[in-house]
């Protein structure tokens, strides 16, 4: 018969696989249930594996060493799968995560189940309160060891409501949007400076969300002539065209790097403006410095059509 304890670790990792594939947010149902199978439940079975006899280790070394080799056991498993083909992602930490726990708790109950029923291991639930008080105040204590006690506790407790605060509520960084150009052999280098007409000229568009949310974006590429005033040192936009329209959806830290090919059908202009926007497009009779303004983000290339 399974140890109660061991019953207990199981019921919960199986509930803890259930809301983690079934609730995709960060919820704090999802955070109670899952912190426990990295911080305690793959510690705690370890330590049962290694500690089976009643009286090896008193509770609260069982807390605090289940807590220390989660710890290095889940960081472990992360470097481990490093090395394999299948790399450190969700699933895999899971998976070996799951069978790494199952592989301890058979062994944790092998060890007990060859004792005799006296000398195993086990938690009475009724009356672990009283073993709790047992190991942090026992009696003739002196009163500085009953006072640092209680702040251990304190101490363990603030420890672990911290950390589940901030798995809840992480901490937001800046929002920002990466738009980059790369040249045909996708790197920031062999852009096209003279254009040839009806000739295609391959490269790469790039745009990388982190703006903590879905967004939608407009990438409108356009051919322009440029005229520049040595009397106002500015330069002015004589006349444009539209090359290209796309959208493209990206969730939050998703990237997205979009084959293009330049192509121009006119020759008198010097440049092409690449202008991306997110969820707002002003209307065509926005034209000039003033779209280019309304843009989000705004990048060019100064070329030679010929």
């Amino acid at each position: 018969m399974f140890p109660a304890d061991l019953v207990l670790v199981v019921l919960w990792l199986a509930a803890s696989i259930i809301v983690i594939y079934s609730i995709q947010d960060t919820t704090l149902i999802r955070v109670v249930l899952t912190f426990p199978v990295l911080f305690f439940i793959p510690g705690y079975c370890l330590i049962a594996a290694l500690f089976p006899k009643e009286g090896d280790i008193g509770i609260i070394e069982r807390i605090m060493l289940s807590i220390g080799f989660s710890i290095a056991i889940v960081s472990l498993i992360g470097f481990g799968l490093n090395f394999t083909p299948w790399g450190i992602q969700f699933d895999t930490i899971v998976i070996s995560l799951t069978i790494f726990t199952w592989i301890v708790i058979l062994i944790a109950h092998y060890q007990r189940a060859i004792l005799l029923s006296e000398d195993r291991f086990r938690i009475p639930f009724f009356v672990i309160t009283g073993r709790i008080r047992q190991e942090f105040l026992p009696a003739g204590e002196k009163r500085i060891d009953r006072l640092l006690s209680i702040v251990l506790a304190f101490v363990m407790i603030a420890t672990m409501i911290t950390t589940v605060y901030v798995i809840v509520l992480p901490k937001e960084g800046e929002r920002f949007t990466e738009f980059f150009i790369l040249g045909d052999k996708q790197k920031a280098a062999d852009y096209p400076d003279t254009i040839i007409i009806g000739k295609n000229y391959p490269m790469y568009l790039g745009v990388g969300n982190q703006e903590y949310q879905n967004v939608t974006y407009t990438i409108e590429t356009w051919i322009v002539r440029t005229k520049f005033d040595t009397i106002t040192n500015t330069s002015s936009i004589t006349a444009e065209d539209s090359l290209d329209r796309m959208t493209l959806v990206l969730a939050h830290n998703e990237t997205s790097i979009i084959p293009y090919n330049l192509s121009v059908k006119k020759t008198g202009y010097n440049r092409v403006d690449f202008l991306l926007f997110n969820e707002t497009v002003p209307n065509f009779d926005v034209t000039g410095s003033d779209r280019i303004n309304a843009s989000y983000r705004y990048l060019h290339l100064w070329v030679t059509v010929v």
